[in-house]
């Protein structure tokens, strides 16, 4: 029927908009903690934390290096559990689907924004719990969202990028916030009316999201959500909604052999092990980054409030354009992607061949950043903002490209939430890491922040890997070929 059909691109285009504006306004805002943490500070939380000490010349300072060592502490925890926990989360929403996966992540983000909204400089230990569970909700609507890739077949890496650097832009919530609380807004209002928000998230949960998955590739016909009229094809509804044991996303639907493998197998892969090291040691560097930039910008400006206020509320500006630097990654990929193929290269091969430009593009890029962040002139930081976002969009959108192009659709869920549990693990280092800049470095950070640089280096890795990988597979179809043709 074709208003059916006009109904159905309707649909597929209100859930692109409205995933984007949910990824964007609420999934990341925990990245966004350098500008809350500002707000923080005037609100005095952990502020019992600070001492009197005597400085030079016998005079008498306020050391907040305690303060700032909790608060880092915070969002350590916070990011680490935002990756940790996307392992269950994986298999909860390969296991249950869509549904159960969404509303388990509003309940947590609800929960956050208010247990948020009621914790004071009383109750500062209230950021522990509250911060976290932002962190985990949020990476819930980042992880349900990024199926709707698969609505739009061969821009499907785009949106998946493009979706990503909305989750990245997202952080400028905090900042948001933060100019709000300056014009006299208080916090407690700003994270009652994100509570509030959670309705938005449920009637998009049960309007415009499928029940169970939404497949790949995409059947004739497929819908989801509200039907209209009656469809020539059940059986998609059923794959939509879940209505039957084994549907369309949980059987094997690749056409390049990818679906026999099992999920160990895609885990003791050579691929997943090089992939979680790229990720794993480009984000130790943005963590750090981020839960040490309001120290390290008080020490560049010698500790003046206005200027430090300046360059925080820069970076968080800068956070905004995450959404228009990802999708230059996901059109980088569906781009080679689109070249013709080579005689008997198979899709997956071509899937491939496509992410080595982006795996490599992103390793530069965080090694400029790096470079960048370790100068300890002010004026820099600047342009180091503009990498760091430029880079992370790239991170976490090629992550999950690649994850999605690499391996079976069916382990999308659980491969991605391993590997940002892995990763997390790796990303506990920043507290030592912190500890130590505070402790025997006395607040200089340069010798770290040279360790981080040449530790990005090992970044390098996988693309290379990949790259061999296909050079290698080539080289085995031309021999094949020449022999067949003799």
């Amino acid at each position: 029927m074709p208003g059916c059909e006009n109904t159905l691109g309707v649909r597929r285009l209100l859930t692109f908009a409205t995933g984007l504006v949910e990824c964007l306004g609420f999934a990341g805002a925990v990245f966004g903690w350098a500008s809350l943490v500002f707000v923080l500070k005037t609100e005095g939380f952990f502020s019992s934390l600070c001492v009197n000490t005597t400085g030079v010349n016998a005079t008498h300072v306020l050391d907040c290096s305690g303060q700032d060592e909790r608060f880092s502490l915070v969002f350590t925890i916070a990011s680490f559990l935002n990756n940790f926990l996307t392992l269950p989360n994986g298999f909860l929403f390969d296991r249950f689907g869509t549904t159960v996966a969404r509303l388990f992540g509003i309940f947590l983000y609800t929960m956050g924004t208010l247990m948020m909204a009621f914790s004071s400089s009383v109750l500062s230990n209230l950021l522990f719990p509250a911060l976290s569970l932002l962190a985990v909700g949020g990476i819930l609507f980042l992880v349900t969202n990024m199926q709707v890739g698969n609505l739009f077949g061969s821009r499907r890496s785009t949106i998946i990028t493009l979706y990503n650097g909305a989750f990245d832009s997202s952080s400028a919530l905090f900042l948001i916030i933060k100019l709000l609380h300056e014009s006299g807004i208080s916090l407690r209002d700003s994270f009652l009316f994100l509570s509030a928000c959670s309705a938005i998230h449920l009637l998009r949960t049960f309007f415009l999201m499928p029940r169970k998955f939404i497949p790949y590739p995409l059947p004739d016909h497929y819908t989801y959500g509200i039907t209209c009229g009656k469809s020539k094809t059940p059986s998609a509804i059923v794959a939509a909604n879940g209505d039957a044991q084994e549907t369309a996303e949980d059987r094997p639907t690749d056409t390049d052999g990818k679906q026999e493998k099992s999920f160990r197998e895609c885990v003791l892969s050579r691929f997943f092990m090089w992939h979680l090291l790229w990720l794993s040691v480009m984000q130790l560097r943005h963590y750090l980054f981020i839960g040490t930039l309001n120290p390290m910008l008080h020490r560049l400006t010698a500790g003046e409030p206005s200027l430090v206020s300046r360059y925080i509320n820069a970076f968080a500006f800068t956070q905004l354009c995450g959404v228009l630097c990802a999708p230059w990654n996901g059109l980088i990929m569906d781009r080679l992607k689109g070249k013709p193929r080579a005689e008997g290269e198979s899709e997956g091969e071509v899937d491939l061949r496509a992410s080595v430009l982006s795996l490599f593009l992103t390793a530069v890029q965080c090694l400029l950043f790096s470079i960048c962040a370790a100068t300890p002139y002010l004026q820099l930081q600047y342009f180091t903002f503009i990498l760091q976002v430029v880079n992370r969009s790239f991170l976490y959108g090629g992550n999950a490209a690649f994850i999605s192009l690499a391996f079976p659709s069916c382990h999308f869920g659980k491969l991605y939430g391993l590997i940002m549990a892995l990763s997390a693990v790796f990303s506990l280092l920043q507290y030592p890491f912190f500890a130590l800049v505070k402790g025997p470095l006395d607040g200089d950070p340069l010798y770290v922040n040279v360790g981080l640089t040449l530790l990005s280096l090992f970044a390098f890795i996988h693309p290379l890997s990949v790259y061999l990988h296909c050079r290698s597979v080539a080289s085995q179809r031309a021999k094949s070929g020449a022999v067949a043709a003799s």
